[in-house]
């Protein structure tokens, strides 16, 4: 498997590096959306985050990694763990390319026809989503996806599940993953049906610091010549960022969230107009993992203002006579509800 850019290593592009984070500490949050242009890292930032996370515990041969302490997630296949004698062993975080061009059967699974062939069994071919399970699911160019896999995603985003019934077939298979989708705004609008599915929302733009730029190229240009010495380079800062991310995750249910918070996040979903609560779940949910990754014990109003252009800015209505960006008009309404939090 090819070397992954070091996380620590990418310049600048700090929303969009926070929002993964978050996202990987507190996966009910609904992965994230990067909006941008092209070779600003971000398929780069998923991958890395990725390949720095320790290895993940599975039931030894299960197709869907299926996670032996869950046994309430466990697939049709993994009897063993029903009864308690489990076998495992650890494997990478899987991230998962969805292609634009992927046909429905190569993302949900389908009939295995080679032991159908050769053995006359039906037996299920399993798809990206299995292979995504407990991972990444990483969908470049996501505003051009086909609607019938939107259609497909948005309904397995949902239950965390996915269902096979064809061909004779009937699967039903976990299938929870980061969804990351990342896309040009200039090539086409996102399905609303799908957008709100995405907790958060990243806008990323090219470097205009000089010094930015060329950093970005020189620490670019080091990996490809030499990937080892360059990710050796890096180790130490990695190894922090790993470190904050585990402990985030153990800590993160113990994170309390103020009535005063929750009073100030509704308020601000009020402001702007959002449709449903959905704005303020994903804000509050967005505001404990921020404060689990900086190790607090309580969700400050400091945290709430720091992650919600991220929670919000794709929940605004289109208003014609304004034409700032969402993420300008969030930071706007946040300084005439509350004074900036110290």
């Amino acid at each position: 498997m090819a070397q992954a850019f070091p996380f620590s290593a990418i310049v600048g592009q700090d929303e969009m590096k926070q929002a993964i984070l978050m996202a990987a500490t507190e996966p009910a949050l609904g992965g994230v959306l990067v909006f941008g242009d092209r070779g600003t890292g971000k398929s780069t930032a998923v991958r890395s985050l990725a390949a720095l996370l320790p290895p993940m515990k599975v039931v030894l041969g299960c197709r869907y990694h299926c996670d032996p302490a869950s046994k309430a997630q466990a697939c049709e296949d993994c009897p063993t763990l029903k009864s308690g004698k489990v076998r495992t062993q650890e494997i990478p975080v899987p991230v998962v390319d969805l292609p634009l061009g992927a046909t429905e059967d190569r993302v949900v699974g389908a009939l295995d026809l080679e032991r159908a062939l050769s053995a006359g069994v039906k037996a299920f071919e399993p798809g990206l989503l299995a292979r995504a399970n407990r991972g990444f699911l990483y969908i470049d160019e996501v505003n051009l996806l086909e609607d019938h896999l939107v259609d497909l995603l948005i309904d397995v985003a949902a239950s965390g599940e996915n269902v096979v019934e064809r061909e004779g077939l009937s699967v039903r298979h976990p299938a929870r993953f980061v969804l990351v989708g990342s896309g040009n705004p200039e090539e086409g609008e996102l399905r609303p049906q799908l957008l709100d599915r995405f907790g958060l929302s990243v806008e990323v733009k090219t470097p205009t610091e000089l010094s930015e730029r060329i950093e970005v190229v020189k620490r670019r240009d080091a990996f490809e010549r030499d990937p080892a010495a360059f990710s050796q380079t890096w180790e130490a800062q990695d190894a922090a960022v790993r470190a904050q991310l585990v402990s985030a995750r153990k800590r993160l249910q113990q994170v309390k969230v103020p009535d005063e918070v929750l009073e100030h996040a509704a308020r601000l979903c009020m402001q702007l107009g959002t449709d449903g609560l959905r704005g303020e779940l994903t804000l509050m949910r967005a505001a404990r993992a921020r404060a689990a990754l900086d190790g607090a014990r309580q969700v400050t109003l400091a945290h709430l203002q720091r992650v919600a252009p991220s929670a919000l800015r794709h929940r605004l209505r289109r208003n014609p006579l304004d034409d700032t960006g969402s993420g300008v008009r969030v930071q706007r309404v946040m300084d005439s509800l509350f004074a900036p939090a110290t």
